[in-house]
């Protein structure tokens, strides 16, 4: 009662950790709650309540591994049942250059486009990390030369309108068109860059598990997904595990 933007105490923090853990949410969710909230705490000088460490408050570390393929590919087929064509030049900027629904929507294709990568600013990315990606085929070519055409010197969201409506207009469109789970867009892209990166398929593609590589291959193994998780905006290796598997 009687609480301000101000009156963030240790024990409101770990109230809300502790009523997290109860409802089971995943490692993942709570730890990047965690971040909205040290944000917080340091805009209105609070930063001292929160514990550095989240192992203080009992959030277990994220598990990474998966065996489970989630990638998704569109055809042409699927994309032209998408009506919006700024709803579907954005799906098809995540197919092509994975990137997430949030960049693939605010991105301005003619800023982006620097001949042989493309450049993110990051007041488009998750977490405010400005990356780049290479432009590595004439096919992902043709898409952003596309996406440029339709979003002349400015984004993809149409004239008129704000993030948060354009977002709600994907989502709409996706699901008229009986598409779901387009996160599955990235881990298509990580996979298909796995794949020309190594020469083989990654664990969740069909291709081989780690411990039946070549000492030369595991070497060659560590570089593509450094390189990968740099092209998605990640900056541990351990998070390919997701897309790729191990």
């Amino acid at each position: 009662r009687g609480m301000s933007a101000h009156s963030l105490r240790q024990k409101h923090v770990q109230s809300l950790v502790d009523l997290w853990l109860d409802q089971q949410i995943s490692a993942g969710t709570i730890k990047n709650r965690m971040a909205h909230m040290r944000w917080w705490a340091e805009k209105v000088n609070r930063s001292s309540v929160i514990a550095r460490s989240n192992i203080y408050y009992g959030i277990p570390d994220r598990q990474f591994v998966s065996s489970l393929n989630k990638a998704v590919f569109l055809d042409d087929a699927d994309f032209q049942r998408v009506v919006d064509p700024f709803v579907r030049m954005s799906l098809r900027l995540q197919q092509a250059f994975g990137l997430r629904r949030e960049e693939a929507i605010k991105i301005c294709p003619n800023w982006a486009d620097r001949q042989t990568y493309l450049r993110l600013k990051s007041g488009w990315t998750k977490g405010g990390r400005a990356r780049t990606i290479p432009i590595i085929s004439d096919e992902r070519r043709a898409v952003l030369d596309a996406a440029k055409n339709l979003a002349g010197w400015g984004s993809l969201i149409p004239s008129g309108l704000t993030y948060v409506r354009q977002l709600r207009r994907y989502e709409h469109a996706c699901a008229n068109a009986g598409l779901s789970k387009m996160h599955g867009l990235r881990h298509a892209y990580a996979q298909t860059r796995y794949r020309v990166l190594t020469g083989w398929d990654c664990p969740n593609a069909g291709g081989p598990r780690r411990p039946h590589l070549t000492g030369e291959q595991r070497r060659g193994d560590r570089v593509a997904r450094l390189q990968i998780s740099a092209e998605l905006g990640h900056d541990r290796e351990q998070i390919t595990a997701v897309y790729l598997g191990r």
